[in-house]
């Protein structure tokens, strides 16, 4: 069986259904079959009152799967209405035959209409695969929009159509699926961005092909798994103390803006660091301790040292509320010249963007798309297009860690493949969210775990603390919502 937690291109994932018939003699049509009946019995189940399913094929093995569950659909006695917007000659392949079979049962295809649309009680979305290379436009585009504008449930088979397998971007139009069963390997595109809006219900099967296969073809990325990530922590020791458990020093918060300092170091001590410092305008001291009494909080003027503060620490916090003024650039000048571990956020990645050739293996980069834009000297639409680009490339140019923050979170370090964050909900979207992240990785690094692993775990930490939080519902939810739930993760 794959690993569920391997992540595929499309050109991956056809290599392995090519190592699985070439190499181990699995014909073509067997895997097509079990494909069709993997939907068949999945639409089954999450259907089991409708009898009149439509099924919408087009070109290639995805409309290849169309044909067996319709076979099947009619085998059972349902109504089947199937719909082809090409012509069946030139279908070839394995999916030739399978048109073939369905046609020699005495079976039709049909023109689209409305009323075959208005009819069905289940539509089967066998359109357009992950070999999809350019945008969809015209009739295919035209049909799309009636399907997702008829409120009828939709299975799709491998992918939504319209939907890139390597980007998860929608290109042009896209099926919005109920449920979408993928096969054989899992498509990166399913796990970011606007994927995440149409796929709906995410299943996958490997349709029984060895687990050898898996082990002969590279992977682009890894879904991140929480229960694997929190085995790795180990138990403190019995005799700890608090500067066993790391000093985060946290430095933002200009004028209007100390809440995001504020979040940043209550997170980093509700993820267990022992020590937690804020450099801030003096006139934040007050509000800072009356919140939250047990963080140490420092005055800053502008152009004052900071190196004492530099030598006490373990892990350095810059960005939250730090703003774009003098006062902000003085201080990051100053954080960038240490050779201590950074979290850089917020402004100090505004900042950031602003010096040339700066790189340094010790930092995370934690930015938002806008954010990511401005580093990468493009537009934000250019980086939500094709995250996995952004994201390496970001590494690529400032080394370090990488993390793309988002629907569907991205973490890029050197040499390995990106890891996608599967936790996490719209609720998220709000005001310090991301300070509280930032808090959770300079916590973990300050509790000794290396970058790398400390922002893959603040990452899934993050979204299953926003899960938990938003049990309630995901209107209203606010940052600091994820203080328990993040103590109470770290502990279970």
């Amino acid at each position: 069986m794959m690993p569920v937690t391997r992540l595929y291109s499309a050109a991956q994932t056809r290599q392995l259904d090519q190592c699985a018939i070439e190499q181990y003699h699995i014909p073509g049509y067997e895997l097509m079959c079990r494909a069709g009946k993997a939907v068949f019995d999945l639409a089954r189940q999450s259907y089991p009152l409708a009898k009149k399913y439509l099924v919408i094929c087009g070109a290639g093995n995805n409309a290849g799967d169309g044909y067996v569950v319709a076979h099947l659909a009619v085998e059972a006695g349902l109504s089947v209405e199937l719909v082809s917007l090409v012509d069946t000659q030139k279908l070839s392949g394995d999916a030739k035959t399978a048109c073939q079979q369905w046609l020699s049962m005495g079976h039709q295809q049909r023109p689209f209409s409305r009323e075959r649309l208005d009819e069905a009680e289940l539509i089967i979305d066998a359109l357009l695969g992950t070999g999809l290379q350019r945008d969809v436009t015209g009739e295919w585009a035209a049909l799309i929009e009636q399907i997702n504008q008829s409120d009828k449930p939709v299975i799709a088979v491998d992918i939504p159509s319209g939907i890139c397998a390597d980007t998860g971007r929608v290109r042009g139009a896209a099926i919005r699926a109920d449920y979408t069963l993928s096969f054989i390997g899992l498509n990166k595109g399913l796990f970011t961005g606007q994927a995440l809006d149409y796929r709906g219900e995410l299943s996958f099967d490997d349709l029984q092909i060895p687990p050898a296969v898996y082990e002969q073809v590279e992977h682009d990325g890894e879904l991140l798994q929480w229960d694997s990530l929190l085995n790795q922590l180990r138990p403190r020791p019995l005799d700890s103390h608090k500067g066993n458990n790391g000093h985060v020093l946290v430095i933002g918060g200009d004028y209007g803006t100390v809440g995001a300092v504020r979040l940043a170091a209550e997170a980093a001590l509700r993820s267990g660091a022992g020590l937690v410092t804020v450099l801030t305008r003096a006139e934040h001291i007050t509000a800072i301790v009356a919140g939250r009494p047990e963080i140490m909080v420092q005055g800053i003027k502008l152009h004052q040292s900071i190196h004492s503060y530099l030598q006490r620490a373990s892990v350095i916090i810059i960005g939250p509320g730090l703003g774009q003024g003098d006062w902000g650039r003085c201080l990051l000048s100053q954080v960038l010249e240490s050779h201590l571990p950074k979290v850089l956020d917020a402004d100090a990645l505004n900042l950031l963007a602003a010096e040339t050739n700066h790189q340094d293996k010790d930092w995370v980069l934690t930015p938002h798309p806008a954010e990511a834009a401005r580093l990468l000297a493009t537009s934000t639409q250019d980086c939500q297009q094709n995250r996995y680009a952004a994201v390496s490339l970001l590494q690529q140019q400032y080394g370090g860690v990488a993390l793309l923050k988002g629907a569907g979170s991205l973490i890029q370090a050197d040499h390995t493949p990106a890891y996608v964050c599967p936790y996490g909900n719209p609720g998220m979207a709000t005001a310090g969210m991301g300070d509280v992240l930032s808090g959770i990785i300079a916590s973990l690094i300050a509790q000794g775990l290396d970058n790398v692993f400390a922002t893959r775990l603040a990452v899934a930490l993050h979204g299953k603390a926003g899960d938990m939080a938003a049990e309630n519902g995901q209107r209203g939810l606010i940052a600091s919502d994820l203080f328990m739930p993040i103590r109470s993760l770290l502990n279970t």
